[in-house]
């Protein structure tokens, strides 16, 4: 297996023995893909989140896609979401025709101004998608008093926060219109590639199960003419392949029996961030580097470590700190470039793309993600912080 040129990268997977032989029994089973172990997958998933139904899918993109497609968002459309978030929640949109405004940002969370995105909310607004990004919900309440009057939709983008709550419960358990998780080997639990799609409406449900296999519908009841036999299905509408693997399935699941014990190591970790932080640099609002902001009525996940650092007050350069960083195999990574930042969105966006976010440009200026997965321990934190503190010290010189 590659390894990381990082002795510590900023994320990646955990795999042990239970892992490898739950896909090896798979391999070693009739079924390697539309077999037992989705909807087992399926199920277990949406007993740990207390969700209705969830479908999983090829990838966290692919939820995305899924849900904006069962939700019936399309031509005309407006949906509003954060620029601080990577390219799949505005870019999924984009495939079912749909347009897409930027609201701003807190500029200390990163995630959504509920105030900014009433202020875009007009006739053509149908969904409101927020990121709760680096694992830290985003405000749901207030955005879904914004969202259910106007019988607006409003999405979880969880891809983050798979184990966060807010206000006493889980994301993506079902309290929203919608909320999409990703499986990537960086989160908290891994397929290899992989998405879920959990959707509150059974109807709506049974669409993304169905659009996920290329619009197939297998329920008899819902066919338009009588089955000439065992071999009869119907294609009803436009769908995709976005079918996960059983093989992919059987390590999400044995993942899914360690997700309690990975969400224990990842807040301790940052706890022990902080502890490390203070001592080197300080604390309070002053300090040249802080910690994620902590919130008394929601819980992180923990996906990412994002730090704020004062570049210009220290006259430093986030990129020579990055290098510099990699040079001590501490891996670090930037979460995220502004959506509107980018020639693809900025060109979709049109005008709208060139208003002030005073928020995100804030938010991406100072932040900087740190090593954060289950198999650092509070020695590797206080070795990360460590070694930042001597890279700003020589950088600033």
């Amino acid at each position: 297996m590659a390894t990381s040129a990082f002795t510590r990268p900023y994320g990646r997977q955990s795999i042990d023995d239970d892992d490898v032989a739950a896909v090896v029994a798979a391999l070693r089973s009739d079924h390697l893909t539309c077999g037992p172990q989705v909807p087992a997958f399926e199920a277990e998933l949406a007993t740990w989140l207390g969700a209705p139904h969830v479908t999983v899918c090829s990838s966290g993109t692919a939820a995305l896609h899924l849900a904006y497609a069962a939700l019936g968002l399309g031509h005309g459309d407006e949906l509003i979401t954060t620029p601080i978030t990577f390219s799949a929640t505005a870019s999924a949109a984009y495939q079912v025709g749909a347009t897409v405004r930027f609201a701003d940002v807190d500029p200390v969370t990163g995630n959504l101004d509920p105030a900014s995105v009433a202020a875009l909310i007009g006739p053509r607004t149908r969904a409101i998608v927020a990121v709760h990004l680096a694992g830290l919900p985003a405000n749901l309440d207030e955005l879904a008093a914004l969202a259910a009057p106007r019988a607006i939709y409003l999405i979880e983008d969880a891809c983050h926060a798979l184990g966060a709550s807010y206000r006493g419960r889980l994301v993506a358990s079902g309290a929203a219109d919608a909320a999409v998780l990703s499986f990537h080997p960086v989160k908290h639990i891994t397929t290899g590639e992989g998405g879920a799609v959990v959707l509150r409406d059974p109807e709506r449900h049974r669409a993304a199960q169905r659009l996920r296999h290329h619009g197939i519908e297998r329920d008899p009841a819902r066919w338009s003419r009588s089955s000439p036999g065992p071999w009869y299905h119907e294609v009803v509408e436009q769908g995709f392949n976005y079918r996960l693997s059983d093989l992919a399935c059987a390590l999400g699941r044995a993942q899914l029996a360690r997700l309690d014990g990975f969400l224990v190591r990842r807040r301790a970790l940052a706890d022990a961030y902080r502890t490390a932080l203070v001592a080197r640099f300080g604390g309070g609002a002053n300090a040249p580097v802080r910690a994620p902001a902590v919130l008394p009525d929601r819980d992180s996940a923990h996906h990412l470590f994002p730090v704020a650092i004062d570049f210009a007050g220290l006259a430093v350069d986030r990129g020579a700190l990055m290098t510099s960083l990699a040079a001590r195999g501490v891996g670090t990574q930037v979460h995220y470039i502004p959506l509107p930042h980018h020639p693809f969105h900025r060109q979709r966006a049109g005008a709208d793309a060139a208003r002030l976010r005073p928020g995100a440009d804030a938010y991406y200026a100072r932040t900087l993600s740190l090593p954060m997965y289950p198999g650092l321990d509070d020695r590797d934190a206080a070795a990360v912080i460590d070694a930042l503190a001597d890279c700003l010290l020589e950088l600033s010189q």
